[in-house]
């Protein structure tokens, strides 16, 4: 895996476990050279944003039971491709993003400030939020 950080600059978190997401199906949105898609945004799914995905051929609830995939549906967290989750903020129906999952790989497509304006990270310590 070529970077393994998120677009915070700490550790990479986990995604999601129920589905099972991750370009190698291992709960984190890591990317290597065989991810030429860069699914490295960890997103909470809404059903406007996967209506769009839709739209945009990019069937994410549908399930497929070849590839072993059940379908997605509102409240999953996935790792999407950044610029399918780019052209669906362009759009006004980005999914909110998980910051601290979010692979830094994604920065290279998408700027910061737009991952922060979509932002639903919870602090470790929600007592900080007081």
């Amino acid at each position: 895996m070529s970077d393994n950080r998120n677009v915070l600059g700490g550790e990479l978190e986990e995604c999601g476990s129920d589905p099972v997401t991750g370009f190698y199906r291992d709960g984190c949105c890591t990317s290597g050279p065989q991810d030429v898609g860069s699914h490295t945004v960890c997103a909470v799914l809404t059903a406007e944003f996967l209506r769009h995905q839709q739209q945009l051929g990019n069937d994410l609830i549908t399930p497929r039971p070849e590839y072993d995939f059940a379908g997605l549906g509102p409240g999953d967290r996935w790792c999407v491709v950044a610029m399918r989750w780019l052209q669906s903020h362009r759009a006004g129906v980005a999914a909110p993003v998980v910051l601290a999952a979010t692979n830094a790989l994604a920065l290279e497509i998408i700027p910061l400030e737009i991952l922060r304006e979509h932002a639903i990270d919870v602090p470790a310590d929600p007592s900080s939020l007081t």
